[in-house]
């Protein structure tokens, strides 16, 4: 097979602005051959806007885009009507290549110029397997491959992995996928890994799934903040990533806290100065006064070039986002905390639950979809009621929960952005039992990561429900109850 080796997407100087909201500014990024490049970043950072922009979707408000080769993206919009029209439309440039190669074929010894590229196309197309490749990839996403069937009648979950299964099968030059682990089992995720590690292509990928970074992705684009509010490159993998930004992030603080140090040492300066002119100017009656006064002059001069070096002085450094911090709680390791028995729900929770914890404690609940593992924690967390059994909280506990559903409060702030301070504020409540619905949803790599670590050290007793490959992996040495 022959690859189209200069086939890239080079994108300088990116702006966008939406309203009064710059989403990206002084981006430079190029995706080509064997590019794997993860666009990493909070929610609301642009990474998503900056895919749309990348493959031709969105315009730039500044900056110049240049493309060439073709570019497979999953978008969310479908103008097709059956699951066979979307797969025709993906395998297209293939039929397409192989017609032209039929009727170069007939003028081959008038034209023998237009044969060879004819076949060149059709070659680097690899035309000829290109509808097998999307039934194999139907196949393992456990996508409908009823080429009849509308795809209005299918769920989300099944519309997405059609869409996926055609961008994957049609031999696209450029691959940019956003989210493209969501509604995939375990069968699939190993199916689209591969997929992205074989692709002879240039690989794009905006996910918040980490297991996918760590098996994929050689490059990160990192659009988070900044000291100069620029984005970054970090080459070498994951974990060059993460020390890259750890360095820089240290860095940052440690300088922004002297300029803000020396800020406050400038500023007491001139509040120490006025001070003595108080006492200067406004001595005690007695002996001494008109000494004291006539310091008085000195002490203004004095006041005067310390209040102007103060003024010079600028903090240039935007302050450093704050990590996700566990506050020191009191729950006391080993004390009884959530006494569960004999918990059923009709028609969710059909198999009796018992369990009991402590302070300290840690449980990973598991299973396949509709097993019931939201609702258990749900009724754990006192917000449904059980059919048969109860749960007692033992010695004043306290109970902190974050469901699976995101409830957008602010119109200007991202699930993500939301479902971060929901968990600030369970988390600064210092509850005895912490319960998290699959925890990672929404949540940047880097804010999971964060998370994963205050585990290790906090003194509540922790239950999480996750389908999260990299979670259970880190989380891998907790008791698990499995439903």
């Amino acid at each position: 097979m022959v690859e189209k080796t200069h086939s890239h997407v080079r994108a300088e100087a990116l702006r966008l602005v939406r309203s009064d909201r710059v989403v990206l500014d002084g981006v430079d990024v190029t995706v080509s051959t064997r590019s794997r490049l993860a666009v990493v970043g909070q929610n609301g950072s642009g990474k998503t806007t900056l895919l749309h922009v990348l493959a031709g979707l969105t315009e730039p408000d500044q900056g110049s885009v240049h493309r060439s080769g073709t570019i497979g993206v999953v978008e969310q919009a479908l103008d097709a009507d059956t699951v066979g029209s979307l797969v025709d439309e993906a395998i297209r440039p293939a039929r397409n290549a192989l017609a032209a190669l039929d009727a170069a074929l007939l003028t081959v010894e008038d034209d023998p110029d237009a044969y060879g590229k004819a076949l060149e196309s059709a070659v680097r197309l690899d035309a000829w397997d290109a509808e097998r490749r999307v039934d194999v990839a139907l196949e393992a996403l456990e996508a409908c491959t009823d080429r009849e069937r509308r795809l209005d009648t299918l769920s989300v979950g099944q519309r997405y992995r059609v869409r996926l299964a055609c961008v994957l099968g049609a031999h696209h030059d450029l691959l940019m996928l956003d989210e493209p682990t969501n509604h995939l089992d375990a069968g699939g995720l190993a199916f689209l890994t591969e997929r992205l590690r074989q692709h002879p292509g240039g690989v794009l990928v905006v996910t918040h799934d980490r297991a996918l970074l760590r098996d994929v992705a050689s490059e990160f684009l990192d659009l988070d903040p900044t000291p100069d509010g620029r984005p970054r490159l970090y080459a070498g993998g994951y974990a060059a990533w993460q020390e890259g930004r750890r360095r820089e992030r240290e860095s940052w603080q440690q300088e922004y806290d002297a300029q803000v140090a020396e800020h406050q040492r400038l500023a007491g300066a001139v509040e120490e100065a006025r001070g003595r002119l108080s006492t200067g100017w406004r001595p005690d009656k007695g002996t001494g006064r008109h000494k004291r006064q006539s310091r008085a002059p000195g002490i203004v001069q004095t006041i005067r070039r310390r209040q102007e070096t103060l003024e010079a002085h600028r903090i240039t450094l935007p302050s450093p986002p704050k990590p996700l911090r566990w506050p020191p709680g009191a729950t006391r390791a080993g004390v009884p905390l959530l006494d569960a028995e004999n918990l059923t729900v009709n028609g969710r929770l059909r198999t009796a639950v018992g369990l009991r914890l402590s302070g300290g404690d840690r449980l990973l609940v598991t299973g396949p979809n509709g097993a019931g593992k939201s609702t258990l924690l749900a009724v754990l967390a006192g917000v449904l009621e059980p059919s048969t059994g109860d749960v007692r909280r033992l010695s004043g506990a306290t109970v902190g929960y974050v469901a699976q559903e995101v409830f957008t409060a602010a119109a200007r702030m991202s699930p993500g952005q939301h479902r971060r301070r929901h968990l600030e504020e369970i988390l600064a409540g210092r509850p005895d039992v912490l319960l998290l619905d699959e925890p990672t949803n929404h949540l940047s790599a880097t804010l999971v990561d964060e998370l994963t670590a205050a585990l290790a050290t906090a003194p509540a007793a922790v239950i999480i429900a996750t389908h999260d490959r990299q979670m259970l992996d880190d989380l891998d040495g907790w008791p698990r109850l499995r439903m």
